[in-house]
């Protein structure tokens, strides 16, 4: 049975982890007969968003490891802790968090900076030539964290393919139900919620990332 580590970027679709994403994520590793262990970086949140209204509140602050503990049942670790050598595979569900917690690129775009503890992890997983799956907004990372020449997908936003080329990466266009992977550098990725128009949409493509990362596990 493969060991993965799923790193979550808080709680939440504006400011943390998709959590649709997320569980679902968690849902396609146990049914296709994968244990796992939830991270997430012991940072603040980049801000706190109302998801009622979509604004930001003003002078509130929260812990990504604490939000992401919602998520997990409170099974979560410190990513800090990570020893890579205990898994198997990494897997990173998006949502805006992925973009504003993991590393910084919802507001510094291609010259973006990725998250000390973890780009640390991510980049031991892939020396270590263990497989990585990257959903939605996150494989604006690859290049970062796998080198320049990377293949992967968000999707097919313009604005979003431009900006990780210009990071060293090479996007591919990829409909919502499927995958794309670069199976020289063992990385996954699939657009979910990038495309999706709900719940089933996003399961089908996430379903076949983690198909996939177990497959080159």
């Amino acid at each position: 049975m493969s060991k993965v580590a799923v790193v979550l970027a808080g709680c939440g679709v504006y400011d943390g982890a998709e959590i649709n994403e997320a569980v679902l994520t968690l849902l396609s590793l146990e049914q296709q007969g994968a244990s796992y262990q939830c991270f997430a970086p012991d940072i603040d949140q980049m801000h706190v968003i109302n998801h009622l209204t979509g604004e930001p509140v003003p002078g509130e602050t929260r812990n990504v490891l604490v939000e992401a503990a919602r998520i997990a049942r409170g099974n979560i670790a410190d990513l800090a802790t990570l020893d890579v050598s205990g898994f198997d595979a990494l897997l990173v569900p998006g949502g805006f968090g992925a973009a504003k917690n993991l590393c910084n690129f919802a507001v510094a775009g291609a010259q973006m900076e990725v998250q000390e503890d973890f780009l640390r992890v991510a980049r031991a997983f892939h020396q270590a030539g263990k497989p990585i799956g990257l959903v939605c907004i996150a494989p604006v990372m690859a290049a970062a964290i796998c080198g320049e020449g990377t293949r992967c997908t968000i999707g097919n936003d313009p604005e979003t393919a431009a900006a990780i080329e210009a990071m060293g990466a090479r996007h591919l266009d990829c409909p919502v139900s499927e995958a794309r992977i670069d199976a020289g550098r063992k990385l996954v990725t699939t657009p979910a919620y990038m495309l999706a128009g709900g719940v089933a949409e996003a399961y089908s493509g996430i379903s076949e990332c983690v198909k996939e990362v177990l497959a080159l596990a």
